[in-house]
Order: C-alpha cells, then sequence, then structure tokens
C-alpha cells in the first residue's frame, strides 16, 4: 500500500498550489483560453500576499512524495465593510481544494478540508465559507457545510 502523508505547506510548495488551482478551473469546465495567461505568478502572488494579511495556510497529501491534493485557507476579507465585531463574524474562506483525477473518492479532499478547518478554528472564525463545485458539494456537505442564501446572477448572458 502507497504510504499517503498529510501536511501544511511551505513556500517552495507555491507553485504546486498554482498548478492545482489551474487545474481545479479545467476540471470544471473552464476553457484555457478563458484563464489568464499569467495565471501562475498570479496565483503564487496572491498566495504569498494572502500568507503576509490574511493568515493563509495551504495543506497538501503527498503519496510516495508526490502531491496529489492540495487545499488553501485564509480569513475572509469580506466583501463590505468590516463593522461588526470579530465575535459576531470573523470568517474564514476555504479555496482551491483540489485532488489528482486517480486519486479522488479515497477521502483526500475531506481530510485537507478539515485540516484547513482546524486553522481557521485557530483563528477563531466564528464561519467558514467556500464555493463547491458540483463534485466537492458531497464532501462538504459530509463535514456539516449547508448551502446559504447567496445568490448571482450571471449579467453577460442576462442583459
Amino acid at each position: 500500500m502507497d504510504a499517503m502523508w498529510f501536511r501544511e505547506t511551505n513556500v517552495d510548495d507555491d507553485t504546486t498550489i498554482a498548478r492545482h488551482f489551474f487545474q481545479l478551473w479545467r476540471d470544471n469546465d473552464v476553457p484555457e483560453a478563458s484563464i489568464q495567461g499569467n495565471w501562475l505568478e498570479t496565483t503564487v502572488e496572491f498566495i504569498q500576499n494572502a500568507r503576509q494579511t490574511l493568515a493563509y495556510k495551504g495543506f497538501v497529501a503527498e503519496i510516495n512524495g508526490e502531491i496529489v491534493g492540495s487545499a488553501g485557507c485564509q480569513l475572509f476579507a469580506g466583501l463590505y465593510p468590516h463593522v461588526l465585531s470579530e465575535q459576531q463574524r470573523k470568517y474564514g474562506y476555504i479555496w482551491g481544494v483540489y485532488v489528482d483525477a486517480g486519486y479522488r473518492q479515497q477521502g483526500i479532499a475531506k481530510r485537507l478540508t478539515q485540516m484547513a478547518i482546524a486553522h481557521l478554528q485557530s483563528l477563531n472564525c466564528t464561519r467558514v465559507i467556500l464555493h463547491a463545485s458540483p463534485h466537492g458539494k458531497p464532501v462538504y456537505s459530509s463535514l456539516g457545510f449547508r448551502e446559504t442564501n447567496e445568490m448571482s446572477l450571471d449579467i453577460v448572458s442576462h442583459f
């Protein structure tokens, strides 16, 4: 049996996290032409900034020394001014949960998500939010996530 290892990432893993993030979009049927050409640099820079300002942590799953899955989490910067106390609203955000196709359905995404939740709990977050793909929803539901009242409108095709 192959040895599986879960660990926190370091800066040397940022490129792998970025590659997984790119592949996550591709696996969700986003055409490569719709992804900016500088996606790698943009994602690595985002991670570096989030690590410094938003308590970012990443986590990976390795099998025989090869990273086969990853997830990132950070404090949620918000969409509007912070006027509520942290005891009322301090959100954490999980993003980029990805597992290589050959290793899915083995509990890897669930374990990575649990590690991210634990980190956000250590920051005293009051809620964890994420945006799930159709394939990810069962994983997150099994961990107690519930669908919320977030609504969206695609204005490119609507108007």
